[in-house]
């Protein structure tokens, strides 16, 4: 007599449905989980404040208490007498910026403790926290957010716009960039243009992780037919929180002003033929390999597209530089003020 056949699921996807309210559960009960851990760590790390401020504790305290937890308490982790000072240096540095502080929960330890040892002024601090809970950045990309000077280049060198973006959308300054990382293609100094649209494509994830969370990718070389003729856009994004197609247009040498006319063109075509009735009007990137501040300034000026100009860089850039020149920015500000 053969065997019953086993029942099929059902096609409505019920199943589906459980268990996305499982991952749902799994993911609250991590959030939590986090949130008591950073909760504790404050606390410990106000505690030892406390008493090594009021005279009550010295060092040696610190060590004696870590020893002891080691010894009371088996099994127990990340009490060492490293991590105690690190959570009273965690403490002192977030004790008095209420607004910051209502951030840190929301970050696993390791980012905390990264931003922490790496940021060197309560602004790049906040930065940091902001975007790595806004881009979900990993450990590890929060470490190449700091060994490629995101911080200081945000500050020295803001994102390239023309007046249809900075007027029409004002929240896409907070978006794009003036310059983009893309060391992880391990380009030649000298390489054409196919290698550079080559290596996003195949290195797709790491480009997007540097776009912006909110980007995904719509088409390479897009096609679009105007009047007979057929064209080609390098790269195709759209964007979640502008609600509009992201054009990129890619160059190998500096920025020349002729360039916009083309994008603009396209832009045209997208809006025309391509954007759907709930969308806003698509924006243009060239994304170039170098550029002339003052050559980009005049070109903007005069473009009635919404466009940007940025610079792609194949190597990280020197860190401690832009750290002097964003020191000297921050003085020279200081100085105007007292002016």
């Amino acid at each position: 007599m053969s065997q019953p056949s086993a029942p099929q699921p059902p096609e409505d996807g019920s199943f589906d449905a459980v268990v996305a309210l499982i991952q749902a559960a799994r993911r609250q009960v991590v959030k939590a989980v986090n949130t008591q851990l950073i909760d504790l760590y404050w606390q410990v790390g106000a505690f030892i404040s406390h008493k090594l401020e009021r005279a009550e504790w010295g060092d040696a305290v610190v060590t004696q208490l870590a020893d002891y937890l080691a010894r009371t308490q088996p099994g127990l982790r990340g009490f060492t007498r490293r991590n105690l000072f690190r959570m009273r240096q965690f403490y002192e540095t977030y004790r008095d910026n209420e607004r910051v502080s209502a951030l840190l929960t929301q970050l696993p330890w390791t980012h905390n403790l990264i931003i922490l040892s790496q940021a060197k002024r309560s602004e790049e601090r906040e930065f940091y926290l902001r975007m790595a809970i806004q881009e979900k950045w990993s450990s590890r990309e929060l470490e190449r957010q700091f060994k490629s000077a995101l911080f200081e280049r945000s500050m020295l060198n803001p994102a390239k716009a023309t007046h249809a973006v900075t007027h029409n959308h004002p929240e896409a300054l907070g978006v794009f960039r003036d310059a983009y990382m893309v060391e992880f293609l391990n380009l030649p100094d000298s390489h054409a243009e196919a290698d550079l649209h080559k290596g996003l494509l195949l290195k797709l994830k790491e480009f997007l992780i540097e776009l912006g969370r909110d980007f995904c990718f719509v088409g390479s070389e897009y096609p679009l037919q105007v009047g007979g003729r057929d064209f080609a856009l390098d790269l195709l994004f759209f964007h979640r929180g502008l609600n509009c197609l992201v054009a990129v247009e890619l160059k190998v040498g500096r920025f020349e002003p002729e360039y916009l006319g083309k994008l603009g063109f396209y832009l045209e075509a997208l809006d025309q033929d391509e954007r759907k009735p709930h969308e806003n009007p698509a924006i243009g990137v060239l994304l170039c390999a170098s550029k002339d501040d003052e050559v980009v300034e005049y070109a903007l000026n005069r473009s009635l597209s919404p466009a940007l100009i940025a610079e792609y860089q194949t190597r990280l850039p020197d860190k401690a530089l832009l750290e002097a020149k964003l020191h000297e920015f921050y003085t020279l500000n200081l100085a105007q003020g007292e002016d």
